[in-house]
């Protein structure tokens, strides 16, 4: 009786242990989903550092291709910082996809108008999109590096066999037959070769274990495949039939690696425990680890085609919830796709990172060469519609009231500097930058280019960059490329007119203050304010007065006075 009353009560403790732990974990559910209502259309609190970045860049390191954003032109945009502004991800999936998406121009029309429905049926239907949230959610992110780093490492394992463990296994069992036998004998027997097989687990279970983590991944990975694969949400009914095709063929990997990750050591659970020396005795882990990554190995490309799509939909979702934060301040652009013309309309034109923007607007058929000031703007309105160009073609999305354009290959050379590692001048990077936007407008079966030069051959000799950029600027200006650029010479305008629009950022000087409107104005810059800065910060007079004189003096003459 007295037994029955504690099994009983065994029993009832773990009814209200499991029912604790259901309440709790639906309790928790209840307030992510509420987290994840409040904070939609909000700007990202994360912070990166360089290391992370090199993680979450690791899906796109293993889907490069020639025709997406080069490093330089990424680095000149500052496309991290708007990654970072603009990722609102709850997995290491969509964390990882957004990273590519960004780097990765869509030239094909029918992928981009699906792309937009699915981000428009997200950012409508507010339910659906929970529901697929909370799923990410529970997918969540590696500790610390990008699956693909692990999965990489795998091969490193070599060939796994289970035959020795399998041997052991024998030799304690005989040890147990021979207790039958001869206690004593059988007893030593036994001993001997579960202490083998305890030496024996933690040096093997050391090499296996930095990649269990990987196995939890993959395993939380097809969860959400399986839960995704099985809402009703018609616009990614054919990437749910594909999620769940992808979870079939790996039900054994589930299978094999259920005892791998359920060997949760120093958990304080007596059965646990029990279980923890049983694994560690008979390798019954390192047995299934084996086995488990066989299976594995056998599907790297439906593991790779999950994460695909599970970042396919959570970077849907995010790019709605950004165009959310813009309200009205962002446009569909209307793009061309296999157009032969050049040609760039844009309207209400603003850099995303920008917190109080003043917004342009530009329509042209041939290149843009920007002339201004030093700060009055240039440099910005480059970035502003190369950014423009990038967000319309990757996430269809554009910081922006209308963005019109044929579909582009986007170039630019513009935050360079000295490569002391390779020992190339600052004129030896720009030129090798320069050149390899003219080996893409060289080629006559690309698609059109948009490039963006900031300052052209500004490492060398006024005379021979003058003369070196006109001729490069003209042949930029050729057939199917679109090209802006900005300059302080002025020379340019003149020798470059009739193969660029001139137009110009200004300053306004009053009462010893400059401030600048960041408007573009039509035609070439004819104010300078370089002299005016160095008087308002309090250059002597005489520094002042001969510098002026001196560049009075060229104006007209086209010569340098002494």
């Amino acid at each position: 009786m007295d037994a029955l009353f504690f099994a009983g009560m065994i029993v009832l403790l773990i009814v209200l242990l499991m029912g604790k732990e259901y309440i709790d974990s639906r309790t928790f559910q209840r307030r992510m989903l509420k987290k994840l209502y409040q904070r939609y259309g909000e700007a990202p609190d994360r912070k990166y550092g360089a290391e992370e970045l090199s993680h979450i860049s690791m899906y796109y390191q293993k889907h490069r291709t020639e025709e997406q954003i080069d490093d330089i032109t990424w680095n000149d945009l500052h496309l991290d910082e708007i990654y970072e502004c603009m990722n609102t991800s709850c997995s290491a999936a969509g964390d990882e996809y957004l990273y590519y998406r960004l780097h990765t121009p869509v030239f094909e029309e029918e992928q981009m108008e699906d792309m937009e429905k699915r981000i428009c049926f997200f950012m409508e239907h507010e339910t659906e999109r929970q529901k697929v949230q909370s799923i990410f959610y529970q997918l969540g992110r590696m500790r610390r590096y990008s699956i693909y780093e692990y999965l990489d490492n795998l091969e490193s394992l070599g060939e796994r066999k289970n035959g020795a463990y399998l041997l052991y296994d024998l030799a304690a069992l005989a040890g147990f037959g021979i207790m039958f036998q001869s206690l004593p004998v059988g007893l030593v027997v036994l001993l001997i070769v579960l202490c083998h097989n305890l030496i024996g687990y933690f040096k093997e279970y050391k090499e296996i274990e930095p990649y269990i983590s990987s196995f939890r991944y993959i395993r939380r990975l097809l969860g959400c495949a399986q839960q995704m694969g099985q809402e009703e949400i018609q616009v990614i009914a054919g990437k749910q039939a594909r999620l769940r095709e992808c979870h079939r063929k790996l039900k054994s990997f589930l299978r094999n690696s259920y005892l791998v990750i359920s060997a949760e050591k120093g958990n304080g659970n007596p059965l646990e425990l029990v279980l923890d020396y049983l694994r560690m005795l008979f390798y019954l882990d390192l047995i299934q680890f084996n086995r488990a990554l066989a299976s594995l190995r056998g599907h790297m490309d439906e593991v790779d085609e999950m994460i695909t799509i599970l970042g396919q939909i959570e970077t849907d979702v995010v790019v709605g919830a950004w165009r959310t934060r813009f309200l009205g301040e962002y446009c569909v652009p209307r793009l061309y796709y296999g157009g032969k013309d050049k040609f760039l309309k844009v309207e209400d034109l603003y850099h995303p990172l920008l917190p109080d923007p003043v917004k342009n607007s530009v329509s042209v058929t041939r290149g843009v060469l920007l002339t201004g000031s030093n700060a009055s703007g240039k440099s910005t309105f480059l970035r502003a519609v190369a950014v423009s160009g990038v967000l319309a073609q990757t996430i269809h999305t554009c910081p922006a009231s209308c963005y019109e354009a044929p579909v582009f290959r986007i170039y630019s050379s513009m935050s360079l500097r000295d490569n002391l590692s390779g020992g190339d001048s600052y004129y030896m990077v720009e030129i090798k930058s320069i050149k390899r936007i003219l080996d893409q407008v060289m080629k006559k079966d690309g698609r059109p280019v948009l490039c963006f030069v900031d300052e052209v051959l500004r490492g060398t000799n006024t005379v021979e960059r003058i003369a070196a950029s006109t001729q490069i600027m003209k042949m930029l200006a050729r057939g199917r490329t679109l090209c802006f650029a900005a300059t302080h010479d002025v020379e340019l305008t003149r020798l470059l007119a009739s193969a660029y629009d001139n137009y110009h950022f200004e300053e306004k000087i009053e009462e010893e203050d400059i401030y600048f409107p960041y408007l573009l104005r039509k035609g070439p810059a004819t104010s300078r304010n370089a002299i005016a800065l160095l008087k308002m910060l309090g250059y002597d007079r005489s520094i002042i007065e001969e510098a002026e004189a001196m560049a009075e003096g060229f104006l007209d003459s086209g010569s340098w006075g002494m």
